[in-house]
């Protein structure tokens, strides 16, 4: 059974720093314990990750979504790891009203999503699916979607932003 909301589910934004952080404990890594620790437990969790960029905006349809290594150059134990939360189709079909977001079956949970949300949910029970950016849009058209999702939290699901400012570790090196 479906639980009522009182209040809208928050919009969270995490940098969610080197994919090391995924098979790591450390303050970052109990940070988002304690964040999801605070927060009532969703329903759903749609992320939208910096690492899935597409020619209009798609939303991971999948009922069972991959957990997908999109990274190189790293210890064989974290190509190891996998989440295997469930997909949120029906949230996604949802999206699917506006006729600019179309569903993908493809797509699974890049590391922008799993390695946060193993440490939020470490049980894996809280459905998860993803929402791209747009590489077409600006950034106001970023902001009309953005209200255009917000329907999702009266409906307890959680909006996870992901990414960081630097994506590319080799070059600080």
């Amino acid at each position: 059974m479906k639980r009522a909301f009182l209040e809208k589910m928050p919009v969270v934004f995490v940098g969610h720093g080197s994919p090391m952080n995924a098979i790591e404990h450390n303050a970052f890594t109990e940070g988002l314990r304690k964040v999801s620790a605070r927060l009532p437990k969703p329903e759903a969790v749609c992320v939208v990750s910096a690492h899935w960029v597409t020619s209009g905006s798609h939303v991971m349809a999948s009922a069972h979504p991959k957990t997908i290594h999109d990274f190189y150059g790293f210890p064989r134990p974290l190509y190891e790891v996998q989440y295997p939360a469930p997909g949120a189709p029906e949230e996604a079909k949802k999206m699917t009203g506006n006729p600019e977001i179309v569903a993908d079956d493809h797509w699974g949970l890049d590391h922008g999503s799993w390695s946060v949300l193993r440490h939020m949910y470490p049980k894996a029970d809280v459905p998860a699916f993803q929402l791209s950016l747009d590489q077409r849009r600006g950034f106001k058209e970023h902001l009309e979607l953005g209200r255009e999702i917000q329907s999702l939290r009266e409906r307890g699901v959680l909006i996870l932003g992901s990414g960081n400012v630097v994506h590319n570790l080799g070059r600080l090196d």
